[in-house]
């Protein structure tokens, strides 16, 4: 590929009013509106001071921004360019949005919280979120470390992270989050919380399952669903939390005395060899042969709790072959070696399809990995509750992009937010004004992803879809 003009004739000028760098933006926002998102923000949401008020404009710009790739208060510039303000109302400065956000208080935060439920319900209705979530859906609760430079941010303290397989102690604040996804769909954002950067990853961890539950009944899932979680949430809270609400738990269990005395006590010819990296499919034998074996025995957990909270339901255990690799050649070993994980759920799976289930639950990662490559990629403000906002507008703009991505096509449903921005939202188009109030976009001919783009505008834009 190369220039066709030598570069002393090749000249830019930024200096045509009717160019958009975002057309994208007009479906997604159409698909915000028709779900109500002013709405239920003017019904929840009322911050005080001068600077609180019309929030059913601020919020929606907010995630607007997000939801076009903007990380920081600065970025929501990217709003006003062009011919931006004939295609959208009510758009406001980054200095005023920062404002906004810095007069919520942590009782307004909790009340944009019921906007992001609320809304993800609506989206549902409207878009193929969560495929198969009458049949069966997974809530997925974790919390990780968001590194914060400064010392005016509001809470931030020292805290565990894992990066690259280490835990390390990192200075920020804590992120609460729940996941809703189906085999089939790709997970959305239920409920999320800030905390201090010291917080415990259990603290409170309860009380925000039961939320979560009720906020993917409320999104559809009427079938089963099982909340699964690491060791961190091991608990008779957060167990029981989650057994009250209706659902199933598949918990991580901490490997105490207790449970190594379970797992000794598990005969050898109940272990099966499992579908595990590195297996190899026996012709002969019929089976896999891998390092990796699964059993299960009955277990009856938090009984040193307070009387009536001991729990008894399913110990999965996985044990995985441990390999000297430093041995030298010729040197075998006497006796196997094996590193045990269990896993402590009242799934009504079989054995080792709840045990895989219960490794999906790295699923939760990848949305925060897609967040920090988003909005999630700074804190902007030194105020706590102001960050907890921002956080919270970062899920709806994440809820609202995979169901814009799900009404595009199959493979957008499942795709990284960074992904649709660049197909979807990142494209370049001219407004053209013609007859009484109509507007044209013009988009480039010839664009890779004209038919998703299509079928997006299409079902956001066009007139609702006949009642079934």
């Amino acid at each position: 590929m190369r220039l066709l003009h030598a570069l002393a004739r090749t000249h830019a000028s930024f200096d045509d009013p009717n160019l958009v760098s975002r057309a994208g933006l007009v479906p997604v926002m159409a698909l915000a509106q028709c779900a109500g998102l002013a709405g239920l923000v003017a019904a929840h949401v009322r911050p005080g001071g001068p600077c609180g008020v019309n929030a059913q404009l601020k919020i929606p710009c907010l995630i607007a921004g997000m939801a076009a790739g903007a990380d920081g208060i600065e970025d929501m510039d990217l709003l006003r360019h062009g011919a931006m303000p004939d295609l959208f109302g009510g758009i406001r400065a980054p200095s005023t949005l920062g404002s906004h956000l810095r007069s919520f208080t942590w009782g307004n935060v909790r009340q944009l919280e019921a906007v992001n439920r609320a809304l993800l319900g609506e989206l549902a209705c409207r878009a193929p979120l969560l495929p198969g979530k009458a049949t069966l859906a997974f809530v997925d609760i974790d919390a990780t470390q968001k590194r914060v430079y400064g010392r005016r941010k509001q809470g931030a303290g020292f805290g565990h992270t894992k990066i690259q397989g280490k835990s390390l102690l990192v200075r920020g604040l804590n992120t609460l989050a729940a996941t809703i996804s189906t085999p089939l769909g790709a997970p959305v954002i239920a409920a999320v919380r800030l905390r201090g950067g010291t917080a415990n990853s259990a603290r409170g961890a309860a009380s925000f399952a039961a939320g979560a539950i009720a906020s993917a009944r409320q999104a559809g899932c009427t079938g089963l669903l099982i909340v699964r979680a690491d060791s961190s949430y091991y608990s008779a809270a957060f167990c029981g939390a989650v057994r009250r609400s209706g659902a199933r738990f598949s918990v991580t269990a901490s490997m105490d005395a207790k449970v190594a005395a379970a797992i000794a006590a598990i005969p050898d010819d109940a272990w099966t060899a499992i579908r595990y990296p590195r297996a190899i499919w026996d012709d002969q034998l019929g089976c896999w042969v891998s390092d990796a074996q699964v059993a299960e025995v009955e277990y009856a957990a938090f009984a040193s709790a307070r009387k009536g909270r001991q729990i008894t339901a399913r110990l999965i255990v996985r044990r995985v072959r441990d390999l000297n690799k430093r041995a030298p050649d010729g040197q075998g070993e006497l006796f196997p070696a094996w590193r045990y994980h269990a896993v402590f759920t009242d799934s009504p799976f079989e054995l080792v399809q709840a045990e895989a289930q219960h490794r999906d639950y790295a699923i939760v990662e990848q949305v925060f990995a897609d967040w920090t490559d988003g909005p999630l990629a700074h804190l902007p403000s030194g105020s706590f509750a102001a960050n907890a906002a921002w956080l919270t507008c970062a899920a709806i703009a994440h809820n609202l992009l995979r169901a814009a991505g799900s009404l595009a096509s199959l493979a957008y449903g499942k795709a990284r937010g960074a992904t649709i921005r660049r197909d979807l939202i990142d494209v370049a188009a001219r407004t053209a004004r013609h007859g009484h109030g109509h507007i044209t976009l013009h988009l480039p001919e010839g664009w890779h992803r004209e038919h998703e783009w299509m079928t997006l505008f299409t079902a956001a834009c066009g007139p609702p879809a006949a009642a079934a």
